[in-house]
């Protein structure tokens, strides 16, 4: 599979990803994420774990809500979202690994959480899989992952400007996040994960930068194609959204428009 494809960033993306990325999009999904694996001091979870966490905004969420009494561990294979997501929160225990052979012991944890990585996993059914192994008996299981790009519109019309400026392998990685978008297909792969009872909900959200420039310059450099966007191609793609995506603009310059997401809870028999 192409680096483009799988969602790995360099450091400076992950610096811009951080600090982007996560107040325009990301933030907005950490409590339905802890609620549908009942992350509550009250609820007795003590120990969380956030796979495929990026730099740490689930995570950061889940320290926050269970209190000195809870322990968070971070898993993701990218050294630069680790590098950020350790500066911005060192007392969380981050640690490099794969979903698909997560370092972590059996039945260690009370809730195991993925906020929008199984897309980018390179074996979703393993990934699933270890996550259910993780989890003691009675524990339980959130997966956030983004619905179809139909049903984001500034994203789809965002891909249809990469792929007549940059070409098709730029507009196939902002593709990626929304590979898992049809319900049917993504219930069929918990089960064949043997997660069984799986519950899909799906949520409305708002994608928000504080302008079009911001938008378009954040998904290139803050993204894992950002390789394959030179800076003559970069100041293209902004001149031509001038034009074109005038509609996803506000008054204030602001850019605003809707997004959906499936989020997929169970518990570990």
């Amino acid at each position: 599979m192409s680096t483009a494809l799988t969602g790995q960033v360099t450091h400076d993306a992950a610096e811009t990803y951080e600090a982007f990325f996560v107040p325009a999009l990301f933030s907005q999904w950490t409590g339905p994420m802890l609620d549908g694996a009942d992350v509550h001091e009250r609820a007795g979870a003590r120990r969380v774990v956030d796979v495929a966490c990026g730099t740490g905004v689930l995570a950061r969420a889940a320290r926050a809500r269970l209190g000195p009494a809870g322990m968070v561990t971070g898993i993701d294979p990218n050294a630069g979202m680790l590098a950020v997501a350790n500066r911005t929160s060192p007392d969380i225990a981050w640690r490099a690994g794969r979903a698909e052979a997560l370092p972590l012991d059996d039945a260690s944890f009370d809730a195991a959480l993925c906020q929008f990585g199984l897309m980018f996993f390179e074996d979703r059914v393993a990934g699933l899989r270890e996550m259910a192994r993780v989890l003691r008996p009675g524990g339980r299981m959130a997966v956030a992952v983004w619905d179809s790009l139909g049903r984001c519109p500034g994203f789809a019309e965002l891909t249809r400007l990469l792929e007549r400026v940059c070409g098709q392998e730029a507009a196939d990685a902002l593709r990626a996040p929304f590979a898992l978008g049809d319900t049917g297909e993504l219930g069929a792969l918990f089960a064949r994960a043997g997660v069984v009872g799986a519950r899909i909900d799906t949520l409305a959200g708002t994608a928000r930068f504080p302008s079009l420039d911001a938008w378009i310059r954040t998904n290139v450099r803050g993204w894992s194609f950002s390789e394959l966007v030179d800076d003559e191609q970069l100041e293209a793609l902004v001149v031509q959204a001038q034009h074109g995506m005038a509609r996803f603009v506000d008054k204030d310059g602001s850019v605003a428009f809707g997004v959906s997401a499936h989020l997929v809870s169970a518990r570990r028999p």
